[in-house]
């Protein structure tokens, strides 16, 4: 019952959500599973593989999406996230074939930054001209 209360607030945050607020939500969704596996490394390990997997698939769409004909990104910015998304890969699969709780700093950083700068943009973006969003 509860997971489906889950399941129907996620579809309705996405399609109530705009494409940055989302991406957003799922970056520090990523960093909290890592972050909570960093915090209780002996405990938690077992749930490594799933995070990194997660985390993977989510980096995948989006070096899919930037990196499309149609993406109306400056070539500048996809081609940095692009790279951030081909490091992201490395580093992961670097922390798969020798996992330590020190390794996960760098994605859980990554997410944690890139989600609030998505956010930013967003708020940014919605301001009435000639405001300034809050910090």
């Amino acid at each position: 019952m509860q997971q489906q209360a889950a399941l129907a607030y996620q579809q309705t945050a996405k399609k109530t959500a705009s494409p940055r607020e989302l991406e957003a939500s799922l970056l520090s969704k990523s960093a909290a599973q890592l972050q909570r596996i960093r915090d209780d490394w002996d405990n938690k390990k077992p749930e490594l593989d799933g995070a990194l997997t997660y985390n993977r698939k989510l980096w995948t769409v989006f070096m899919t999406s930037v990196t499309s004909d149609e993406n109306p990104l400056p070539t500048l910015i996809k081609q940095n996230v692009a790279n951030l998304g081909i490091f992201v890969m490395n580093h992961t699969m670097s922390t798969l074939a020798n996992p330590e709780a020190r390794k996960l700093d760098v994605l859980i950083n990554i997410n944690k930054e890139l989600a609030a700068g998505l956010r930013t943009q967003q708020n940014q973006d919605e301001a009435p001209k000639g405001t300034h969003p809050a910090l």
